[in-house]
């Protein structure tokens, strides 16, 4: 079978003074050996990207974290500098095709920033600096120059019995790499809880009547996808979506 291509949004940044469109590697690396997909990256542009144009070409949408907040403006606020920093081509580029994906049913997995903007892309807002909230916790990274360290598997959540990814990983406590300061305020009214960390912030949440598979997570399972058994567990669902759904591409296509 023809490996499943991934869209993956760009982040758009700034590196020795030249604009470049940008990807960690860690969410290539989680698309192509834990999802068993090749990776198709979009540049961020806030204008002129076509996102049908673009998904009539790939078979799902993963949606990766970024320095990058959301900008409040679109979900009813307004911006503060200590909102920042913002990305509006990013912004521009994921939330089209995050509806649009939705709408076809295409299979989306959206983790940390892609959490947000799947809230945001569906009608929900967001609270920034969490950890300044009584009986919140500080759920960002610590500083430190490893990266092994930044992303450590350090904090509790609980899968909700029924979820989505309760067939996925099993319901109850499992263990993650949660790195935010920003997080789900008002849920979107077509999401549904998927996980709760034990000060009640939402983890994990999945698009309710979606056709396929619709999954956002605040952690970050793409860094240890090949070591850690949730993470790898999520991604591996993810390849079964993207091959399942090539699967009845070809089959609409023989039939017409």
């Amino acid at each position: 079978m023809t490996k499943p291509i991934v869209a993956i949004p760009c982040d758009f940044r700034q590196f020795e003074g030249s604009n470049w469109h940008a990807v960690p590697h860690q969410y290539v690396r989680a698309a192509v050996e834990g999802a068993g997909a090749m990776a198709l990256l979009v540049p961020a542009l806030e204008d002129g990207n076509d996102a049908e144009a673009l998904l009539d070409r790939v078979d799902g949408l993963l949606v990766s974290g970024a320095r990058s907040n959301v900008h409040p403006s679109l979900y009813g606020r307004e911006a503060s500098e200590q909102d920042g920093p913002f990305d509006p081509a990013r912004d521009a580029t994921s939330l089209p095709l995050i509806r649009a994906a939705l709408k076809r049913g295409m299979p989306v997995l959206a983790i940390c920033r892609g959490i947000q903007e799947l809230n945001v892309a569906l009608g929900g807002s967001l609270a920034n600096d969490i950890q300044d909230q009584p009986g919140i916790w500080d759920h960002r990274h610590p500083e430190h120059p490893d990266s092994d360290v930044k992303y450590a598997i350090r904090q509790s959540v609980s899968v909700k019995e029924g979820s989505c990814l309760a067939r996925v990983l099993g319901a109850g406590e499992i263990q993650v790499n949660s790195l935010h300061r920003q997080a789900i305020s008002k849920l979107a009214p077509s999401l549904a809880v998927e996980a709760l960390a034990d000060d009640g912030t939402v983890e994990a949440v999945s698009v309710i009547d979606a056709k396929g598979f619709a999954v956002g997570v605040q952690w970050h399972p793409e860094y240890w996808v090949g070591t850690d058994s949730p993470s790898g567990q999520i991604f591996s669902a993810f390849g079964e979506a993207l091959n399942a759904y090539v699967a009845g591409r070809k089959q609409a296509s023989i039939s017409a």
